[in-house]
């Protein structure tokens, strides 16, 4: 199995900016605004928006997104829907995606991304617009783990939604990677590690491919169709490229582990029914070791079908939830 490295300087593209005033693609009157805020040394970008026809500090949900992709695939229409709500909503780019910076470009380092979220809840209570003393945080895929941990260590968190969540790397890893396939994966680690080690540029892969048996961080069908449609219409800040020692990364990481400690922070986990990229099973079983107050709902269709034919309900749930524990 072949693999590339990524030279040069990192690729800055800024994705356009609705502005106060404006319009969505929706037709709906825009209020947020951009924001960046500081994460130890790494400039994280995103957008703020207000809590609608409200008025003082109101309950603030701060969202980010999954393997790869960047905020504006569908990240703002859950901002919409919370801000509709009275919720404040903070949206970023991961460090190392999008408009956000961070070297090395492209890569996904769970760790640091859980760190993030500490930073983002950190800047949002500086905000006169903000209680601080009612923080959501919200993730989907990824970063549906990423809250799982945050929720669990951060008690600054006071209700958590979790939606098509990743819960344990190593076997989603196994899932998504055919067994004789794993030893290829193996050698390239060890060959990108020693390349590091001697100086030269991370190896990165594609996060799909057209032909699932090709090398691929996401190998599934359904992946390539929304990450290739969205990064072509919605999100073109979107690249097909993940550093190789993401993918390592996944396997190491294993968010269920810390599912039981987020009691008693309220926790909606929001799976799919037929998900294939983070699989199902692995979310309920994940579920049923979290203590109360916790809820479980289940979605129609497959991991991808929560952002479009799912959005209605997904976001329902998750605003309702945040509503309840928040108050609005």
């Amino acid at each position: 199995m072949a693999y590339t490295t990524s030279r040069g300087p990192p690729r800055k593209v800024h994705s356009a900016i609705r502005h106060p005033g404006g319009a969505d693609a929706r037709g709906a009157p825009m209020t947020r605004r951009d924001i960046e805020f500081n994460a130890e040394g790494v400039t994280l970008r995103g957008w703020f928006y207000p809590a609608e026809q409200s008025d003082g500090a109101r309950p603030t949900i701060i969202l980010s997104h999954g393997f790869s992709a960047v905020k504006e695939q569908y990240l703002d229409r859950y901002a919409e829907a919370f801000a509709a709500a009275g919720l404040n909503a903070l949206v970023y780019d991961n460090r190392n995606f999008g408009d956000s910076d961070g070297q090395p470009r492209q890569e996904i380092d769970p760790w640091m991304q859980v760190r993030d979220y500490r930073h983002a809840i950190t800047f949002a209570s500086a905000l006169p617009e903000v209680d601080a003393d009612r923080i959501g945080i919200w993730g989907s895929s990824y970063s549906g783990g990423n809250v799982l941990v945050v929720a669990a260590i951060d008690r600054r968190v006071k209700a958590v939604v979790s939606q098509g969540p990743l819960v344990d790397g190593h076997q989603n890893l196994g899932r998504l990677v055919r067994p004789d396939f794993m030893e290829g994966f193996r050698e390239m680690f060890n060959a990108d590690r020693a390349a590091r080690f001697r100086g030269e540029d991370p190896a990165v892969v594609p996060v799909v491919d057209a032909d699932p048996q090709a090398t691929s961080a996401l190998p599934t069908a359904d992946s390539y169709t929304w990450f290739t449609e969205t990064g072509n219409t919605i999100a073109p800040n979107w690249r097909n490229e993940v550093t190789m020692r993401s993918v390592e990364m996944l396997g190491e990481y294993v968010p269920a582990d810390f599912i039981a400690r987020i009691s008693p922070t309220p926790l909606l986990l929001i799976p799919a029914l037929n998900d294939n990229l983070t699989p199902t099973d692995l979310a309920i079983a994940a579920y049923e070791r979290a203590r109360e107050p916790k809820r479980l709902e289940i979605l129609p269709g497959g991991h991808f079908d929560i952002y479009t034919t799912g959005f209605e309900r997904s976001s329902a749930l998750a605003r309702e939830w945040f509503v309840e524990h928040l108050g609005a």
